[in-house]
């Protein structure tokens, strides 16, 4: 059975993206990244009982692995240009999302992300985003709009978990949508990379 680490936000997508990992068979360590005190513990909750749903339909004892994730918004902050944030926190959690896949002798990451349904998630960011980690990245909504992630969310009745209210970290307000990799890697080096990674590992959590 293929294994892999699913980023899980507490939204829609990442949910119908689990669900459909699930569905296929594989073998699912659910991350999500605690970002207060930049925003509130409800989009943990919603992490929780979004894996505690998908234990009781699957019949399978899904973990979820919680990692402190605002020293690194902090840090992005204070250093980057804050257009490139929305990339730049991507490029962090899939690193420490790799470090956590290796723990677990996981294959691949798995993320909910599809083009077009945030300002960031274009082709050309997702392209930026890469190159950061060895392992694949797998995106199974990558292509549908809208609507047919609201259809899985709703067969797979997670759709009332990811609506309940949470907050958010900070978004730029006019986040790049076509940002360039060597860019992106200039202004990365602007940042304490490898400590920040072990930090926050270091902190992880099982839940």
């Amino acid at each position: 059975m293929a294994k892999v680490v699913a980023l899980v936000s507490g939204g829609i997508d990442s949910a119908a993206a689990v669900s459909l990992a699930l569905e296929k068979g594989m073998e699912v360590v659910a991350l999500h990244y605690s970002t207060r005190p930049f925003a509130d513990e409800r989009a943990e909750h919603k992490a929780v009982e979004l894996v505690r749903h998908l234990r009781k339909r699957f019949g399978r004892q899904t973990r979820l692995v919680v990692v402190p994730f605002g020293k690194v918004l902090a840090e992005i902050a204070k250093n980057c240009d804050r257009k490139f944030n929305c990339i730049l926190c991507r490029r962090m959690m899939l690193r420490i999302g790799e470090r956590i896949a290796k723990e677990e002798k996981a294959l691949a990451l798995l993320s909910g992300e599809s083009l077009g349904q945030v300002a960031s998630q274009t082709l050309t960011n997702l392209n930026a985003e890469a190159g950061c980690i060895s392992i694949p990245v797998i995106r199974p909504l990558l292509g549908m709009d809208k609507l047919e992630i609201e259809a899985i969310a709703n067969r797979f009745e997670t759709f009332a978990i990811s609506t309940m209210p949470s907050a958010c970290c900070s978004i730029p307000e006019k986040p790049a949508t076509a940002a360039k990799r060597d860019f992106i890697e200039l202004e990365e080096k602007k940042l304490p990379v490898k400590q920040l990674v072990e930090a926050a590992f270091a902190k992880r959590k099982l839940l």
